[in-house]
Parts: structure tokens; C-alpha cells; sequence
């Protein structure tokens, strides 16, 4: 298990386009199994390479594991863990849906983000395959999210300025806190 540093924002790499991936490579197999140890590691239900500082086109997803507590120790029991690499949204729905997001990048920060509801995914698998994936509700909305991360995007990209701001600030303002505290 190796768990990855997350790229915090504003870290200029998470405003940049992910390069495709040209074939599935023992390489390619060992960044996805890594990203699944940090997104559960993290409590996230969902990670984009370029979240761990690699621009490549992968994502995890899990929107349906959740931690339970045993013997002293959290222990993830995973839910439906999905890698999708070159991933790209084929068909968006007209209806569109708000959802509470976050993100791994912007600790401790959400925000309300309407986006359409269901989605068609085409993607390939680990294996090479080409697969599509028809999603709704929060598997749709984290989903959108890994994919916009890929395109230079993140999630306060879609809410007020006046939002983005004050959350930006926030988070410089901790990271300079953090420095300070460093050294």
C-alpha cells in the first residue's frame, strides 16, 4: 500500500490538461492501485491522477465505500471501486441536479455545484477495454468532478466568484500558516 502527497490548490499542476494514456503499462496498473490506497486513505470518493501530481488521463472512483471501526482500527470496506483511464463524458442529460461537493485538493471545503444529472462515460478499463458507463446521482456528480480535474478544472471553477475567492484565500492563507509553522 502506498499512500500518494494530494497536490493542493493553488498548486498551478491542477489548473493543467492531463495527457492521454497511449497503453496500459505495468506503470499505468501501479499508479491506479496507489491512487485507491490514498483516495481511501483520505476518506474521498474519488481521485484524479493529476491530484497526486501526474498528468495523465486516470481516475478512481467509490461512491459506495464507507470506513467502519474494528478492533481499534478504521478498516475501508470498499463498495465498487472503479478505475477509468482517457475517460470522457459521451452524453450529459438536460436535467441537472446541486450536490454538495468537496474536494481532496481544497481540504475542508465545499460547495453547492449543479451539474446534469446522468451521464454516459466511455472509458477503458485496466485490461485496455473500451467501456461505457451510464451514471446518476452522486456516481454522475464525482464522476463530472475526476473528469473536470483531468481538463484543468476544479470545483470552485463552477460556483460565484465571491465563493472562489474567499475559499482561495483561505487556503493560501493556511498553507502560508502551515510554512510558517515549518520552518
Amino acid at each position: 500500500m502506498t499512500v500518494l502527497p494530494i497536490v493542493i490548490s493553488p498548486d498551478p499542476r491542477l489548473k493543467q490538461r492531463s495527457e492521454a494514456v497511449a497503453s496500459i503499462t505495468p506503470d499505468i496498473i501501479a499508479l491506479v492501485e496507489n491512487m485507491f490506497d490514498t483516495m481511501y486513505a483520505s476518506n474521498g470518493i474519488g481521485l484524479a491522477a493529476v491530484q497526486v501530481g501526474v498528468l495523465t488521463r486516470v481516475i478512481v472512483v467509490d461512491t459506495e465505500w464507507h470506513p467502519r471501526e474494528r478492533h481499534e482500527h478504521t478498516i475501508a470496506i470498499r463498495g465498487n471501486p472503479i478505475a477509468l483511464i482517457n475517460p470522457e463524458i459521451i452524453h450529459s442529460s438536460e436535467d441537472e441536479r446541486s450536490h454538495d461537493e468537496g474536494c481532496l485538493s481544497f481540504p475542508g471545503h465545499y460547495s453547492e455545484v449543479i451539474r446534469p444529472d446522468s451521464i454516459t462515460v466511455r472509458y477503458q478499463n485496466l485490461q485496455g477495454e473500451e467501456c461505457t458507463l451510464e451514471a446518476t446521482g452522486l456516481l454522475s456528480t464525482c464522476l463530472q468532478h475526476e473528469i473536470d480535474h483531468m481538463n484543468g478544472i476544479v470545483f470552485v471553477d463552477h460556483i460565484s466568484r465571491l465563493k472562489r475567492e474567499f475559499i482561495m484565500r483561505k487556503l493560501i492563507k493556511a498553507q502560508k500558516n502551515a510554512t510558517t509553522f515549518d520552518s
